[in-house]
């Protein structure tokens, strides 16, 4: 860029995603006197899915403004939690969170989950015809136009990964309704309704079940439960719940 030049300054939240000299406050970016604000801002490395407030001189801006020579500019992270309009707040994780589903599903958050690779261009397409938020790990994906919403993952581990975006976007926790494999509903059934889907020990040890009405899976107290237990007792202490399962606590499972 050859342009105006302006001061830029990034929360310190938004630290991972700038370069270093970048960090401590204010720096120079020149510009090239057309691009948006929006457009600086993805140019210096920092997903506009992570920009919170756009403050120039002291207003806020639209990611639309076109900075003009000298303006001081704030970046601010985004305010959690974050509310997302226009459609109940459900997610779509890429290929590399299969442990994140697995555990926004146990919690009864609507999640739904790409196991392959299906590419940039169709997650982003997914996330706008069901408009879903994109969580992810990959800065260049949650830069595409096309996408509805999303957000960065800011974690590796699934503890950390789970607590960020229940602290971000304080979904509603429903635990033990959700299918871990599919994310279907799920609803209690006798053991004589699935007693054609379980091995014998099962049979003979277990007495409460639920299926999945949309995979038909079927869902017991298993060897998986405790730990199961401790990350949902962990959650709902954390960030609270609005009701209680309809699954009698079954959720380890065949």
């Amino acid at each position: 860029m050859n342009g105006p030049e302006i001061l830029i300054d990034f929360a310190p939240e938004l630290g991972i995603f700038v370069p270093h000299e970048r960090r401590g406050g204010p720096t120079g970016a020149v510009t090239d006197g057309v691009s948006t604000l929006g457009h600086v801002v993805e140019s210096l490395g920092v997903p506009l899915t992570e920009a919170g407030a756009l403050v120039v001189d002291g207003r806020e801006v639209a990611v639309g403004h076109v900075p003009a020579a000298g303006e001081t500019v704030i970046v601010r992270a985004v305010a959690r939690p974050q509310e997302v309009p226009g459609a109940p707040l459900r997610f779509l994780l890429d290929v590399h969170l299969g442990t994140l589903a697995r555990r926004l599903r146990l919690l009864g958050v609507d999640t739904a989950y790409e196991s392959t690779d299906i590419g940039d261009p169709a997650l982003a397409a997914r996330s706008a015809a069901e408009r879903r938020v994109l969580l992810s790990r990959d800065r260049g994906l949650l830069r595409r136009r096309e996408l509805w919403a999303g957000a960065y993952v800011y974690s590796d581990r699934p503890d950390d990964q789970l607590r960020d975006v229940l602290g971000r976007f304080a979904p509603e926790l429903r635990p033990w309704t959700r299918c871990s494999a599919c994310n279907g509903t799920l609803r209690p059934a006798t053991k004589d309704e699935v007693a054609d889907r379980l091995e014998g020990g099962t049979r003979g040890t277990y007495d409460v079940f639920a299926q999945c009405g949309t995979c038909e899976r079927v869902f017991w107290r298993g060897a998986h439960h405790d730990r199961l237990e401790a990350i949902v007792e962990r959650a709902l202490e954390e960030f609270g719940a609005a009701g209680a399962g309809v699954t009698a606590r079954t959720a380890a499972g065949s």
